[in-house]
């Protein structure tokens, strides 16, 4: 498969060329614009539950689009709903992404989701994809993606974390020595051992809380 990423990292989007036979899985969705070479099967990819499980757990959709080229060469484009930038990386083993990172994959990869609880705090918890096999896979942020290599101790908003390694052990807890008037439901990922962590630019927890202050407001009838 022939891919290219354009318009980065604002406004980033996928385009591929498949050759006859070849297959492109994505979020339901995601598809910008194709040509008519390129047909569409949509399955929830491994079952009802672990379409349920990736959508009740992960905020992924329950279905999942599969593309395939048929007679000739076939182009699609893929944009994610956000803006922000898109990754293409190698898999080949096992990759972590935080939940609604995920855009593409080749069919080798496979994408789960997986519950990691909050200990010591009560109904809450952390919610990531993993994704397992072998090929290309594309995911995307809010904002720009930076790469990180970690050697020993790493700290990551939440808000901020977009993918890692498995070789990396982490924990997801409230941040320490900050008071907590000024971030109260702050929580933050400590990463701890030898990989890379990609991180995002922007939160859109961040924005939301931005954004909040100027919202249209309904004023009471006081008559």
């Amino acid at each position: 498969m022939e891919h290219k990423i354009t318009n980065g990292p604002s406004y980033a989007i996928l385009e591929a060329t498949l050759s006859p036979g070849e297959t492109l899985v994505s979020e339901s969705g995601a598809m910008a614009w194709k040509d008519t070479h390129v047909v569409t099967e949509t399955s929830t990819r491994g079952g009802v539950m672990q379409g349920l499980k990736r959508s009740l757990l992960s905020g992924e959709s329950f279905f999942q689009n599969t593309w395939r080229a048929e007679g000739e060469p076939g182009s699609i484009a893929l944009a994610p709903g956000s803006a922000g930038e898109i990754i293409a990386h190698e898999l080949d083993g096992e990759l972590y992404l935080e939940k609604g990172a995920f855009l593409a994959s080749c069919e080798g990869v496979k994408v789960d989701a997986k519950f990691d609880g909050l200990k010591g705090f009560f109904n809450e918890g952390f919610f990531v994809l993993k994704c397992t096999g072998k090929g290309l896979l594309f995911f995307h942020s809010y904002g720009a993606i930076e790469p990180v290599d970690v050697d020993g101790e790493y700290i990551v908003d939440n808000g901020y974390a977009v993918a890692w390694e498995p070789s990396l052990d982490y924990k997801l807890t409230r941040a320490r020595k900050i008071r907590s008037f000024l971030f109260g439901d702050q929580l933050i990922l400590r990463f701890s051992g030898k990989g890379r962590v990609w991180v995002q630019t922007r939160s859109a927890r961040v924005k939301a809380n931005w954004v909040h202050p100027f919202r249209p407001v309904k004023q009471k009838n006081k008559n």
